[in-house]
């Protein structure tokens, strides 16, 4: 697999102009194509009404979130001709940014968007984004926090922290991130309180992980851990101890009817985790 198309959330604010720049060095890496989407916020349904029709107020300010989409898209090109990459499009979408996001995803082998934050949610209109694109595109998301808006995670990624639980969510994240962990120097495939090891009963399947990255061309040393805290917050400690770029893991959750429902430790790094996390559902 490779990344060919990758999407970016394009923005104006110091968070988005870090996740630009990692997606356009990203793109250039890759010799993929890169497309950069801008939103206004208001979803396209107002747009099949008589949008001429609304109050003044709200008009106003459909024309702001306008002005900064049009921002954002400019800060996009202004990133993608910094790194040289000569590959990529700027795309206007009069609608939200989880539908127009989520439209998108099928024509793309990566998105790539900010963690929710105050910083990335001036107008109130992409609360739980990651939550709900991770739950309803089917494709895997690469997560630029905020902390990132300096260009903290350069490429390649030269150590990827891998969450490995023998589930079927952490082998498909570890399947979508092999273009980033061909590019690293070493990965860290790491199982935190496993069963088997715990009852001796039957061999951890790490090895075998470790073996199938082998085949890919990937490094993978294998890192056995038990804690009692939280788990999302055991991956965030240990990444950060083992001096990791990135963390590769499964995205646990659903969705019932309007409501996301998140495992527990999706939900606590998608909220806290201070690196770029690749994850799948």
């Amino acid at each position: 697999m490779a990344y060919k198309s990758i999407l970016v959330h394009a923005g104006q604010s110091l968070p988005a102009a870090g996740r630009m720049a990692l997606a356009a060095r990203l793109a250039l890496a890759c010799d993929a194509h890169l497309t950069g989407l801008a939103c206004t916020g208001l979803s396209r349904y107002a747009h099949a009404g008589d949008v001429a029709r609304l109050p003044p107020q709200a008009a106003e300010r459909l024309a702001l979130w306008r002005a900064d989409a049009h921002a954002g898209l400019a800060a996009f090109e202004a990133a993608a001709s910094h790194c040289g990459l000569m590959q990529y499009a700027p795309r206007l979408a009069e609608d939200t940014a989880e539908e127009a996001l989520l439209h998108q995803a099928a024509f793309h082998d990566l998105l790539i968007l900010g963690a929710s934050g105050p910083d990335e949610d001036p107008h109130g209109v992409i609360r739980d984004l990651p939550q709900n694109l991770l739950l309803r595109c089917g494709r895997p998301l690469l997560l630029v926090p905020g902390q990132d808006a300096a260009g903290m995670a350069g490429l390649p990624f030269r150590h990827p922290l891998l969450a490995w639980d023998g589930s079927r969510e952490a082998a498909r994240a570890i399947s979508d991130a092999l273009p980033l962990l061909k590019m690293a120097q070493t990965a860290t495939l790491l199982q935190l309180n496993d069963p088997h090891s715990a009852r001796g009963d039957e061999p951890a399947p790490a090895p075998a992980m470790a073996h199938y990255l082998a085949r890919h061309g990937v490094r993978a040393d294998v890192r056995c851990e038990h804690t009692s805290g939280p788990v999302g917050d055991a991956l965030a400690a240990i990444a950060k101890e083992s001096g990791c770029g990135l963390l590769v893991m499964g995205g646990y959750g659903h969705r019932r009817l309007t409501e996301t429902l998140l495992g527990g430790v999706t939900r606590t790094v998608l909220g806290r985790v201070p690196l770029p996390v690749l994850i799948s559902h």
